[in-house]
């Protein structure tokens, strides 16, 4: 099933276009965007190529759902969910612009994102995997229920907290 557009009250989730590819870049070359999102901001040639593994590897082979994240027909960030090893299940991503931190929509974005999963899906469980100095998100993704799991050391000594959030209605 080809990635969908969700419609949030504020927020706009669509596939990836060709001409976001500079939004795109800018996002995850951005240091202090980058700085808890893998192994840190990416230089502009990876974030291009990654970018472009967008359409021929994701959006080709259907493996995931990922989206263009608008408020008010400007982009504003980056959200995938996926089935990851890491968690056994599937995991959330979210990254939001500068400007638009502090505003709610990183909570509105994350909500949509595990509806999606509940709802499309059907997915009993949804998980997020945040580096334990990412306070922000630690704190978005605790008032939408997901509780701690377990910690990952990783191989630079920081942490990464597995969060896990169950579908209403099934026990934990």
């Amino acid at each position: 099933m080809p990635t969908p557009t969700l419609h949030t009250d504020r927020l706009l989730l669509e596939p990836y276009q060709p001409d976001d590819a500079e939004d795109f870049v800018t996002l995850f070359t951005d240091p202090e965007v980058g700085r808890f999102m893998g192994d840190g901001p990416l230089t502009a040639e990876e974030a291009g190529a990654l970018f472009g593994r967008v359409f021929s590897k994701v959006y080709a082979a259907d493996l995931f759902d990922v989206w263009a994240v608008r408020h008010d027909g400007r982009y504003v960030g980056h959200a995938e969910i996926k089935r990851t090893d890491q968690v056994a299940g599937h995991e959330i991503i979210y990254a939001l612009a500068k400007p638009a931190w502090g505003g709610g929509l990183g909570t509105e974005l994350a909500r949509a994102l595990v509806r999606y999963g509940f709802n499309t899906l059907d997915l009993p469980r949804v998980y997020a995997t945040v580096a334990d100095a990412n306070h922000a998100s630690l704190a978005l993704l605790g008032k939408l229920g997901f509780a701690h799991e377990r910690d990952i050391v990783e191989d630079d000594g920081s942490v990464t907290r597995v969060l896990a959030v169950d579908r209403p209605g099934l026990a934990s």
